[in-house]
């Protein structure tokens, strides 16, 4: 009998152990930068909320596979794996387990209440604030309700003894009683096929050369979610701790890393943003399950994405969609009788808190210019119509040549304050992000952005804050940590501009960064620990694509 290999093996404390297409997962992570003492369910549905807590009769080991994760104590042992999106087998051996609510608090309006179901014997849980029921079935062993029915601070749950096995699903309103037709092992091997097969359409370069990518294959299938609630197709979260949302142009790394094996599912996270463009033709900050936010933007880097995707299926809804995305910057964000767009704020931009937006917040900056000139270079080809394509072209010249006359001032790029037309300067790397133009750049130009770009190089990769700046703070967001999406596209550029070396020097480093740190929010420059959430999906999107290419460009050696 052939035994299949583990897999990527984890630990929930860093990724959460979930499954393709589910809302919830196990994790001990319950809120921001939050964590529990134990395991918990935890639903990512109307936001992220601990729904039950599991709880072993004695203090065990804990690891996690892609098609399991085990609890081990001496001879005793719990096994928990997905059956589908919404329904997961437990079984001890040995060991026991309580499965308890993870809030105490009970109001006639707010709170889990737990009852047992006359109809079937299951016992269940109705939860406030996902608006969910969740179903315990014991299929075998010994179960004891705990304070069935019980008001206010009462533990409320089941405990499992013996050897035992049950059914935890997560539903709406009422569902048949629950039947096993497969048994504990056979839905184990199930899901690890799944993800197997996902792994080899994402990566099918994979080796020992590329330790990191079978993980971040785990990290991008786990993360995401069938379409529910405004999420209105499968979806990459990015991520299953609490940053659970899309953000729009976080999901462009998403699609393009799944591409090349998953047309489909990549094409889903391109346009998935695009569904909710508003009247103006923005597109919201981020996207989840029960929240629509507008109050920012983000940057307009689609058509930079584009060049890296396989021709749409229907290459006239991606024209209509980037052209109305394209006319809200040079409308509703150019002031009249002005070439060069603005920012209304760091948000807008992605970087947040930049050291670019500290003298003003209303800038028209180098970057937001560069990825319009890409945008509309795109359109210029996705259009059959000739006409609209010169005009397109015609556009994307006079803002690139906006661009090199009015924030160029011979040695880099500065910024300018849409209000007062103040410009100034400022040791961010967000300044260098034109390098995306590549070869649409002067020689110059292009040399000078890369030798200021080695300057922002730590041993993993490029520091947002210029290292030697008195701005520069390690855990700052982005005022010095090393991102995925500032590197994925300063590699890009660079080698487009003509700077291969330098791009392959990046490339090595960030995929080194990963290997040793896994795939967090961000990174520290100096020291290359990961910072904040730590299993995001751009991040292992940001690796797969970095290794693909380079074992692409290794076979061509």
């Amino acid at each position: 009998m052939t035994v299949a290999a583990p897999g990527p093996v984890f630990s929930p404390w860093e990724i959460p152990f979930s499954y393709h297409g589910s809302w919830f997962g196990f994790s001990p992570v319950v809120a921001e930068k939050t964590y529990a003492q134990d395991v918990h369910l935890v639903s990512h549905q109307s936001g992220m909320h601990p729904v039950l807590k599991l709880i072993p009769a004695t203090a065990a080991a804990i690891t996690a596979a892609p098609q399991r994760l085990t609890w081990n104590h001496g001879e005793g042992r719990i096994d928990l794996a997905y059956e589908n999106v919404d329904t997961v087998r437990v079984r001890g051996r040995g060991l026991g387990l309580r499965l308890l609510a993870a809030d105490p608090v009970l109001t006639p309006f707010s709170g889990p209440y737990f009852y047992q179901d006359p109809v079937d014997g299951s016992y269940v849980f109705t939860v406030y604030q996902t608006g969910r029921r969740y179903r315990i079935t014991l299929l075998r062993g010994q179960a004891e309700p705990l304070g069935a029915q019980a008001l206010g601070g009462a533990e409320r749950g089941v405990g499992l003894s013996g050897d035992w096995e049950v059914a935890i699903e997560e539903y709406e309103s009422a569902r048949a009683p629950y039947t096993a037709t497969e048994s504990f092992d056979e839905v184990v091997k199930a899901a690890r096929a799944e993800f197997d097969s996902f792994a080899a359409a994402v990566a099918p370069w994979r080796s020992d050369r590329t330790p990191a990518a079978e993980l971040a294959a785990y990290v991008l299938w786990s993360a995401t979610v069938r379409p529910a609630g405004f999420v209105t197709r499968p979806a990459v979260l990015m991520s299953k701790h609490w940053m659970d949302k899309v953000w729009s142009w976080d999901h462009c790394f998403n699609a393009i890393a799944v591409a090349a094996g998953l047309p489909g599912l990549a094409w889903d996270q391109y346009h998935l943003p695009f569904d909710h463009q508003d009247a103006a033709g923005a597109l919201p900050d981020s996207i989840t399950h029960s929240e629509i936010l507008y109050n920012f933007v983000k940057p307009p880097i689609h058509g930079w994405a584009l060049r890296h995707l396989p021709p749409p299926p229907v290459p006239e809804d991606v024209y209509r969609r980037l052209e109305r995305w394209t006319a809200f910057w040079l409308t509703a964000r150019r002031v009249p009788g002005r070439e060069l767009p603005h920012y209304q704020h760091g948000n807008d931009s992605g970087w947040d808190n930049a050291t670019t937006f500290d003298s003003e917040r209303i800038v028209e900056t180098a970057d937001l210019a560069a990825f319009l000139v890409l945008q509309m270079r795109e359109l210029a080809r996705l259009t059959t119509d000739a006409d609209a394509s010169a005009r397109w072209n015609a556009q994307a010249d006079r803002m690139r040549d906006a661009l090199l006359l009015e924030l160029w001032d011979g040695e880099r790029f500065i910024a300018r304050g849409a209000l007062s037309g103040r410009t100034w300067s400022s040791s961010s790397l967000l300044d260098l992000m034109p390098i995306v133009l590549g070869e649409e750049l002067p020689h110059p130009v292009r040399a000078a952005l890369a030798a200021r770009i080695e300057r922002h190089l730590t041993a993993f990769g490029p520091a947002t804050e210029l290292p030697d700046s008195p701005h520069y703070e390690d855990d700052g967001y982005w005022r010095g940590p090393i991102w995925a999406p500032s590197t994925v596209l300063i590699e890009d550029g660079l080698r487009r501009a003509g700077y291969p070396d330098l791009a392959d020097e990046i490339s090595a480093r960030f995929r080194a960064l990963c290997e040793k740190s896994g795939f967090a929010e961000n990174f520290d420059a100096r020291t290359g620990q990961g910072l904040r959430d730590r299993a995001y999906t751009w991040t292992a999107s940001a690796y797969l694509l970095l290794a693909a290419a380079h074992e692409r460009r290794r076979t061509r050696r």
